[in-house]
């Protein structure tokens, strides 16, 4: 009898061994697993809960040519921009023009910062001077200038991105920062953001 009843008790353990290995997961098999939260980080910005702004102009439609005027083949002045969708949280904007077909790399055409959030808008031809009317600032371009400077490419059709930040603070920056410092003070204040893309070729607006 006592053989038998641990005979039996053997039985028990080993079927339910046997049970607990087939419910395991097999070797190879994915599982799906909910990722660890992350943060995006890009030009300078986090969160990817931001809201979008939109950003337009009467000189060129998006994904269009710039005319000649704005460039380096003509009088070389801003074109004009709008824009629309300033979250009530903001308190200031910025504003960056840049080449990323450019050969040695993006390439900054404007810098402006400090643009008082009830503004709608930058007019054609802004002045080249540090501070703007309005209190606006402008940074260094990668023509080591402080104001704009248009599309000037030296072959080829190139894009040209004027994006537009939406910012919960007014950042203490003076005039003349570059492009990356302005990015870098933003970290953590963008919350609404829009671009515009222009396209140039020289001899073809």
């Amino acid at each position: 009898m006592r053989i038998g009843f641990f005979t039996a008790l053997l039985s028990c353990a080993l079927l339910l061994a046997a049970c607990q290995r087939g419910a395991t997961t097999p070797a190879g098999t994915n599982v799906a697993t909910k990722p660890a939260p992350t943060k995006e980080v890009q030009d300078g910005t986090k969160g990817g809960d931001r809201m979008t702004l939109k950003l337009t102009s009467t000189a060129f439609e998006e994904g269009g040519m710039i005319p000649a005027k704005y460039t380096c083949d003509g009088e070389n002045v801003s074109p004009p921009l709008a824009w629309s969708g300033v979250p009530e949280t903001a308190r200031t904007l910025a504003l960056v023009a840049d080449d990323p077909d450019a050969p040695r790399g993006t390439w900054v055409h404007w810098v402006v910062y400090r643009i008082p959030a009830a503004e709608k808008g930058l007019p054609e031809n802004v002045p080249a001077r540090e501070t703007l009317d309005g209190g606006a600032r402008q940074g260094t371009n990668d023509f080591k200038k402080t104001a704009y400077g248009g599309p000037c490419p030296p072959s080829g059709t190139h894009r040209y991105f004027f994006k537009l930040y939406a910012l919960d603070a007014e950042l203490n920056l003076p005039p003349g920062v570059s492009k990356e410092e302005l990015l870098k003070a933003a970290e953590g204040h963008v919350v609404a953001e829009g671009q515009l893309m222009g396209r140039y070729q020289r001899g073809k607006s």
